[in-house]
Order: structure tokens, then sequence, then C-alpha cells
């Protein structure tokens, strides 16, 4: 009987296993307003799942007169909502033109927003270290200080 229980427990681990950054961990993906800078919703999952596949799963509450800008992980983003922007990848073959590293200077120039958010989350310690908790309150105590740093962003000016 006990050797069963070490199998289940491997198997949870699995779930939670990163092969690229060889580690258990934890997604937590963020939709920031671009003018205001705060987070607008939240989901998580299993750090082993795809970021594309898990905005699929967690269907955001997604507006048709909006521009979503991602990073290169939402490739096929512009199936599922016709305002959006990725950047562009380069081949393998084909370095790439002026023009798309033109946009994809512009792109990064917009979505610094975003990653200042990701620094001020990161400040708090819950992306930057081990999270050591339980990985099911990992959810709710992300979303409180997603609270801390929307109240902090309309308050203080």
């Amino acid at each position: 009987m006990s050797a069963r229980v070490r199998l289940n427990v491997q198997k949870n681990q699995r779930l939670y296993y990163s092969g690229k950054q060889k580690w258990h961990t934890l997604k937590a993906q963020v939709v920031v307003d671009y003018l205001s800078g705060l987070i607008v919703c939240t989901a998580f999952d299993q750090g082993r799942r795809h970021d594309f596949r898990i905005f699929k799963q967690a269907q955001l509450p997604i507006q048709l007169e909006q521009l979503w800008v991602a990073d290169r992980g939402y490739q096929g983003i512009a199936k599922f909502h016709a305002y959006s922007c990725t950047p562009y990848k380069k081949s393998r073959k084909q370095l790439l033109s002026k023009e798309e590293r033109q946009f994809n200077r512009q792109l990064a120039q917009v979505r610094i927003t975003v990653e200042h958010t990701f620094r001020k989350l990161k400040i708090f310690r819950i992306l930057a270290e081990r999270y050591r908790n339980r990985r099911k309150r990992f959810g709710l105590r992300f979303n409180l200080i997603a609270g801390f740093l929307n109240y902090e962003l309309t308050h203080s000016k």
C-alpha cells in the first residue's frame, strides 16, 4: 500500500515539473491594462502547461474592440482574437527584415508596461523565488498581491 502512495505522489509531482526550467513550477498568467497598468485578470495552472493552452482553457473575458499585445508564446492568438499582435519570429534559415525588427521594437515599447507590472509582482517574491506553500493557495495569494498593486496604482495619484 505504501508503494501506491509513492507512485501517486510522483505522478502529482510530474504534473508540476517543467522540463524547460528543470524545476517544479506553477504558472501565472496576467492580463494588464496598457494605459493604467492595472492587473485586469489572472489565470493559474501547472508549470508543465504551455502559456497558450492556459489562455485557451481560462477563457479570459475578451472584448472584441481591444488590442491584445502578447509575447512569442501566443503565436496562434490571431485565430481567437482579430485585434492581436505578436512579435515576428526568426526562422532557422532567414533573419528578420528591417521592417519586422522595427515592428518588434515598437511592440516591445508597448509591452514595457506589462514588464513593469511583472517587476512589481516580483518585489513580493511570489514570482521571483521558490513558492514553498500549498499549491492550492497560490492563486489566492497571487490575487491578493494583484489587488494590493491595483489599490496602490489607483490611490497613489
